[in-house]
Parts: C-alpha cells; sequence; structure tokens
C-alpha cells in the first residue's frame, strides 16, 4: 500500500490519499484517518472564532460590546456598513455581526455582503438590525423577517415598547440554546414584524407586546443565519444566559457547533 501525505504548513490537518486500497491496509487507513479528524477539530476549537461587528445608525450602550469579550470569539469592529462591506471579506472572518440600521448600500457595498453570505459566511443580527434595506427583500429573506417602519403590503407599521419585563420559553432545542437558561428579562419588544414561516424559532415570549419569536433561525439555503430580537440595552448585555445565547449563535453560525 502506498499513501502519499501533503502537509500545508499552516494548517496541522494532514490530507491522505490513498493511491492502492488493499483490504490488510483498511485498519491502517481507518486509522490515520481518525487521527486526522482528531487534529483537525482540536485545531478548529483552539482557533478564536473571528467576527466582524457592524453598527451604525442607531444608538446603543457601549454594553454591548462586552458580547464580544468571550471565549472563543475575536472581533473587528466596523462603524457603517460601508466600511464593513469595503473589501471582499471571504477568508477574513467567519461571521458577520449585525447591530446597525442601515437604510442604504452602495452597489460595491452589497456586493460584498453578498459574496460573503452566498460563499458560506456565518451571520448573526441583533436586536435593530432588522429594520436595515427596507427595500431589500434579498435582506429581508436572508435575515427571515423585517421590522416594518411604514405601511408595506397592505400591512401597518410595526411597533416597538421599552423597559419591558417578559417571559422567556425555550420552543426549539438546538445547539444555539444549548446551556441558555434565559427564562425573563428586562428588554424592549417588537410587534408586528413580518416573520418567515419557515424560520426555525429557538425562543419565544407570551408578552401581547411582542409577536412571539424572540431568537430563530432563517431558512436561507446559503448560510447559516440567526437573528436575535432580544439585545436592546445592558440588562441584556450582562446577563449571563444572553450572553451565553449570542455567544452559541456566533459559533454556531461559523460552524464551530453543531
Amino acid at each position: 500500500m502506498v499513501l502519499r501525505v501533503v502537509r500545508d504548513q499552516s494548517d496541522p490537518c494532514v490530507s491522505v490519499t490513498r493511491d492502492r486500497a488493499m483490504p490488510e491496509a483498511m485498519k491502517i487507513t481507518l486509522t490515520i484517518a481518525a487521527v486526522v479528524a482528531s487534529v483537525c477539530a482540536t485545531f478548529a476549537a483552539s482557533v478564536p472564532v473571528r467576527l466582524l461587528v457592524v453598527t451604525g445608525g442607531h444608538d446603543y450602550p457601549t454594553s454591548f460590546y462586552t458580547l464580544f469579550e468571550q471565549d472563543g470569539l475575536t472581533w473587528d469592529h466596523a462603524t457603517s456598513n460601508e466600511e464593513a462591506f469595503t473589501k471582499d471579506l471571504r477568508g477574513r472572518y467567519d461571521a458577520l455581526v449585525l447591530h446597525d440600521g442601515s437604510a442604504t448600500i452602495s452597489p460595491d457595498a452589497q456586493t460584498h455582503f453578498r459574496d460573503f453570505v452566498e460563499s458560506g459566511g456565518g451571520l448573526v443580527v441583533i436586536h435593530h438590525a432588522i429594520i436595515s434595506y427596507q427595500g431589500s427583500d434579498w435582506f429581508r429573506d436572508l435575515v427571515g423577517g423585517r421590522y416594518l417602519l411604514s405601511p408595506q403590503n397592505g400591512h401597518p407599521p410595526s411597533t416597538y415598547l421599552h423597559d419591558v419585563d417578559m417571559n422567556i420559553r425555550l420552543v426549539t432545542a438546538h445547539p444555539i440554546t444549548h446551556g441558555v437558561t434565559l427564562t425573563r428579562i428586562h428588554d424592549e419588544t417588537y410587534k408586528g414584524m413580518w416573520i418567515a414561516p419557515t424560520n426555525t424559532v429557538l425562543l419565544a415570549t407570551d408578552n401581547e407586546t411582542s409577536d412571539g419569536p424572540l431568537a430563530w433561525v432563517s431558512a436561507y439555503k446559503s448560510a447559516r443565519v440567526v437573528y436575535i430580537q432580544l439585545g436592546h440595552g445592558s440588562e441584556a448585555h450582562r446577563d449571563p444566559a444572553y450572553r451565553t445565547l449570542v455567544r452559541n449563535a456566533a459559533l454556531w453560525v461559523a460552524r464551530r457547533l453543531d
């Protein structure tokens, strides 16, 4: 049996090609494959998820930044969508986190944004970022929802309410909700949004000022996309369970959590 082993010096993972498969060597081949898989998994787990956090167009407390000062995450900050998408992001980041309120985007920036997502880059959309790009059906379908700033297709504008104490229940068990003990929170509610029926709802509330779904996985096929409606104020940002929710979402969309 002849094995050809190719090692990329920048990656400890090893690619093994079997030139001739001889029955008596099958056990050796499987053993090598298991070792390679173990090395690759260890390497991936040891490298932090690279996030680009995009803000701009909406106020927020600086406690928001602390969400990304957690184990397994490293992040850069872009203060506008144009700053974020000035260049090709593929290979630079594992996932994007949107916390902006952007009304428009230039054609070049939109191309870089879309190329990142279509290539399988992860996306976490937090709280008010669902108001962005009211005229873009692609963004609406990407996120799996839209907060309506004005009447659209016979639907009245969405509404919000600050300083709401709400109960939260688990709807769907998922790697994102693993270890998340979020049953009550003081935050902002949204109501009257367009929400795609194809979403996988993770968390919900029965508060009458809310649509119900508070976190979901979009059905968008090209990438892993998560929307978290919670996260208006420092009460949420400092809540350990909410912090776990955001961290898990970032790891999952970056394909580090399954």
